[in-house]
């Protein structure tokens, strides 16, 4: 089915000129529509939804739809724009949130968000900032949603115990006898045992709130002003769920406060940066007033040492397993992605106090 067919299902005003792949995302396929209309050229991005990942379509943009507009009205409520600083979906002429072809194949439709672009690597600090505001306030702006109503479009993702159980089940089964070969990694990750539970212990106890969270928190998921420099708005909400604030946080810091690849071999080279954790802290924090709670404040330098350590454990029983999850593309690689991580967790431990410091004092 040609794309003009699939957007004719979409209400768009104005007459089809073409639609060309667009952007770097992994997951679903993008593209960028443009339209004639009376005001001149209009944009929309147009995406086919992953089913094989995203295995309900339906739960997904549900929550997606749920968020969105949620956001919007809360948005205009503040004085703001909400066709920029909110993803806005384009409707079906039937108001559904995604067209699905008679190939069973998904599609939907956002309104282009002009003069944005998102970041693959950190650039400059400000820019680092502003993702840090631009996530601080999307948890912000949804204090009040009932996160109960969202689908858990990827169960257990951050259920750090779980993800211990399943590394301690692949060492024992070691199926590809790679075990001793990673025996100072498996002595390192089963020595933090005492963390796992951390974050899940405080949600499941009631002691932290549910909220809703991004999951995805990386740079290139904020678009940033190409005039100003400032953080526009939150895309990519594949994978918002119920969870902590600290996951949140977290996977940001991981993956912002490091200035190698993720996969890099020369491990030695990995540092974590101080002023980098430093410049997102204070962004983040700068937009949540009392919003948020003392519990969570404590914890968010534990939900950047429990989101790296869990993604280090994710790529060790991979690489365990054989590499049949994570992408690779040479041998070792998810080894090499592990022992990244871990050297980020020893480096992180050996500055907590430093971190908590940080927090304490914006």
């Amino acid at each position: 089915m040609s794309f003009q067919k699939i957007l004719s299902n979409f209400n768009i005003d104005g007459e089809f000129v073409s639609c060309e792949p667009y952007g770097s995302g992994h997951i679903n396929r993008t593209y960028c529509a443009v339209f004639n209309t009376k005001n001149g050229k209009k944009r929309y991005i147009l995406q086919k939804i992953n089913s094989k990942l995203f295995t309900n379509v339906d739960g997904l943009m549900n929550n997606i739809k749920l968020v969105t507009e949620f956001n919007r009205a809360e948005i205009e409520k503040r004085g703001g724009d909400p066709l920029r600083e909110s993803l806005t979906l384009v409707y079906t002429h039937d108001n559904k949130a995604y067209y699905k072809t008679e190939g069973d194949e998904y599609y939907r439709v956002y309104v282009f968000i002009e003069d944005a672009l998102g970041y693959d690597v950190v650039e400059k600090p400000e820019h680092f900032y502003e993702s840090a505001v631009a996530f601080g306030k999307f948890a912000q702006l949804l204090d009040r949603f009932d996160n109960s109503k969202l689908f858990e479009v990827l169960p257990n993702f951050h259920n750090t115990v779980m993800r211990f159980e399943n590394l301690k089940k692949s060492i024992q089964a070691d199926k590809f006898n790679r075990a001793l070969e990673v025996k100072p990694e498996i002595d390192f990750a089963l020595s933090q045992e005492k963390y796992v539970s951390t974050i899940v212990d405080l949600l499941t106890s009631g002691k932290m709130p549910w909220r809703v969270t991004h999951n995805d928190t990386k740079l290139n998921n904020v678009l940033i002003d190409t005039k100003t420099d400032k953080a526009v708005c939150v895309i990519d909400l594949d994978t918002m769920m119920p969870g902590s604030i600290c996951y949140d946080f977290g996977d940001s810091i991981r993956f912002g406060c490091n200035p190698c690849l993720e996969d890099t071999p020369e491990t030695e080279k990995v540092i974590f940066s101080m002023p980098l954790y430093e410049e997102y802290a204070r962004g983040y924090l700068s937009v949540f007033g009392d919003t948020i709670t003392k519990i969570e404040r404590e914890n968010l330098p534990m939900g950047a040492i429990l989101m790296t350590y869990e993604c280090g454990i994710r790529f060790l029983t991979d690489y365990l397993d054989g590499d049949v999850y994570f992408r690779t593309s040479r041998e070792r690689q998810n080894l090499d992605r592990t022992r990244t991580q871990f050297k980020l967790v020893k480096d992180m431990l050996a500055n907590f106090d430093k971190m908590s410091k940080i927090i304490e004092k914006y």
